[in-house]
């Protein structure tokens, strides 16, 4: 589960290829709502009841202004980042079976992850450079569901949008 952010495709989209594992197969610049998620055949029957969960949250804008650095990962910032969070909780409560990340984190932070590695002055570097386009402002309308296929790319199986209106 994820909300794609187009709008930052341009200025992250070519960092993300050469530096993430989950662009080349498939991943375009997103916030993570909930990960690991259903497995794919099981994705069908989920549909629905997620469907409605979603909906029942509205619309809302959302800017993209700074980076961040965590220990081997350069990501983007959402502001505000609380309708992220809100959405991932709701998801998880629903499917409890599946905390985010696998129950890694305590805390999950949302974020929209620019470029991974060990080596700490490439991500200041790139950090640099993606600064010198911020802010990306985008309208969030929709949450998507992703599957993984057999050759391990992703792809979007369907949108589910959010509620219309203030």
């Amino acid at each position: 589960m994820l909300v794609a952010v187009p709008e930052a495709e341009p200025i992250v989209g070519e960092w993300r290829r050469r530096h993430t594992h989950d662009a080349p197969l498939g991943l375009a610049a997103h916030v993570t709502l909930l990960f690991p998620f259903v497995p794919a055949t099981r994705v069908p029957e989920a549909e629905e009841r997620l469907a409605r969960l979603i909906v029942r949250r509205r619309c809302f804008e959302v800017s993209f202004g700074s980076t961040a650095l965590w220990p081997e990962v350069l990501y983007l910032e959402p502001e505000p980042a609380e309708p992220f969070a809100e959405l991932t909780a709701a998801i998880a409560g629903e499917w409890p079976e599946h905390p985010p990340y696998e129950g890694a984190h305590e805390t999950v932070i949302p974020h929209l992850t620019v470029a991974e590695s060990d080596d700490a002055a490439l991500l200041r570097s790139i950090a640099a450079e993606v600064e010198l386009h911020l802010p990306v402002v985008a309208a969030v309308t929709a949450a998507s569901v992703f599957v993984e296929d057999e050759d391990a790319r992703w792809h979007e199986h369907a949108r589910l949008p959010l509620a219309e209106g203030a």
